[in-house]
C-alpha cells in the first residue's frame, strides 16, 4: 500500500498548498460548522459551500475521478444510515426525509472539505498544525496511530486475500466467496485486536505516555 494512499496530492504544488497550514484548517473548520449549524431548509448556502469546496479542489489540482471514486465510497454507507430515518418514522413523515436529506448534505460537505484538507496539506503537517491550535493530545494520538496503522491493516488484509485465494483456486460461487468475505473480516477484526495489544503493551514498556513528540 502507498504511504500516499490518504494524502495523496499533499505534497503537490498549487495555490492552495502555498496557503499557511493555519488557515487551511481555520477554512475547513469554517465549511464544516457553518454547513453543520444551517438549517437545511437554507439550502442555497449549502451549496454555496459546496460549490466554494469544489473550487478549492480545481485551485489545488484533484483529480475529479478521485473525487468521484472516494464519494462512491462514502456515500453509500451514509445513505444506508440516513434512510433509517424516514424508515422509523414512517415514509409519510416530513420530518424523517427532512432529516435524511440533513445528514446527507451535511455530512457529504464535511466529508470533502476534510477531503480537501488532506490533500492540501502532508498528514504529518496537518497533525502538527492541530498540536499548536491546541487541539487535545488523545485526539492527534490517535489520528496519528490511525494514518501509521493503516497501512499494517492493509496489508495483513492483502495477505489473507492472497491466502485465501490460494486455498480456492480463484473458484467458488458467489455465495462462497461473500462467505469466505465475511470470515476474512472477522479475522481481519481479531488480529486487529491482537496486534493493537501488542503494541500497546511495547510502547508503554518504552514510557509513552500519551503524548505525540515531532520533530519539527
Amino acid at each position: 500500500m502507498s504511504s500516499h494512499f490518504l494524502d495523496r496530492y499533499g505534497r503537490s504544488k498549487s495555490l492552495c498548498h502555498m496557503l499557511p497550514a493555519r488557515l487551511k484548517l481555520l477554512l475547513t473548520l469554517a465549511v464544516v460548522l457553518t454547513g453543520a449549524l444551517v438549517p437545511i431548509e437554507f439550502w442555497p448556502v449549502h451549496g454555496i459551500l459546496a460549490s466554494l469546496v469544489f473550487a478549492g479542489h480545481t485551485l489545488a489540482r484533484i483529480p475529479i475521478v478521485y473525487l468521484v471514486r472516494r464519494l462512491s465510497i462514502f456515500l453509500p454507507m451514509v445513505v444506508l444510515l440516513s434512510i433509517s430515518l424516514p424508515a422509523f418514522e414512517g415514509f409519510a413523515s416530513a420530518s424523517g426525509w427532512r432529516l435524511m436529506a440533513a445528514i446527507l448534505v451535511r455530512s457529504t460537505l464535511a466529508f470533502i472539505a476534510t477531503l480537501w484538507l488532506v490533500n492540501v496539506m502532508p498528514f504529518d503537517q496537518l497533525l502538527v498544525t492541530m498540536r499548536k491550535m491546541w487541539v487535545p493530545d488523545v485526539l492527534v494520538a490517535m489520528l496519528s496511530f490511525m494514518y501509521r496503522y493503516i497501512f499494517v491493516l492493509w496489508d495483513e488484509l492483502d495477505k489473507m486475500r492472497t491466502a485465501r485465494r490460494a486455498r480456492s483456486f480463484g473458484g467458488g460461487g458467489r455465495w462462497l466467496h461473500w462467505k469466505t468475505s465475511v470470515q476474512l473480516i472477522g479475522m481481519l477484526l481479531i488480529r486487529a485486536l491482537q496486534r493493537a495489544e501488542r503494541v500497546h503493551g511495547a510502547m508503554l514498556s518504552r514510557g509513552w505516555d500519551g503524548r505525540v513528540r515531532t520533530l519539527e
